[in-house]
């Protein structure tokens, strides 16, 4: 298993999965497959391209990307204090291995170097248990949830909001 930055080259593989993710697990994520499908291939070029407040890891079995998970730093002065995740995925078929824990572990291992960098938040659906769980074991705590965060049709989720303080 290797965990490595993916850069615009990985467009192809990223998307694939991505779509994957979204037909596999819709509830989980804020794009819905419609919308990720009609994205212009050049912005998912461009934003697999890391940049100073940005960069996807990916995680591969042999040349299979089985996981990925994006980090954006806030650009505006008075939010680069803080951090997000999102589109944490791992394939169903390689769940319980480890993958995800090793995915945000290194993760927040990059974000760290940020110089000025205090806090990654993230949001979970609130009834994904595993996913809380991942993410607690690594020291993210929840701070609330937000009713009806997302809604599809008739349908409402609710997020649980969690930060990891890094300083």
């Amino acid at each position: 298993m290797e965990i490595r930055l993916l850069s615009a080259e990985d467009a192809e593989i990223y998307r694939e999965l991505r779509l994957h993710s979204l037909k596999e697990n819709p509830a989980a994520f804020l794009t819905s497959f419609e919308m990720e499908i009609a994205k212009p291939f050049e912005q998912i070029q461009r934003n697999l391209s890391p940049t100073d407040n940005r960069f996807t890891l990916g995680a591969f079995n042999v040349n299979e990307l089985i996981g990925m998970v994006t980090f954006v730093r806030g650009s505006n002065p008075k939010t680069m204090h803080k951090g997000n995740v999102f589109a944490m995925y791992v394939s169903s078929i390689y769940r319980g291995n480890g993958i995800g824990k090793m995915l945000i572990d290194e993760l927040i291992k990059r974000a760290s170097q940020y110089d000025g960098l205090e806090r990654i938040n993230l949001t979970v659906i609130s009834n994904n248990s595993a996913a809380k769980r991942l993410y607690e074991k690594v020291g993210f705590v929840g701070y609330g949830i937000e009713r009806n965060a997302l809604k599809s049709g008739v349908h409402y989720w609710d997020e649980e909001l969690m930060v990891l303080q890094l300083r």
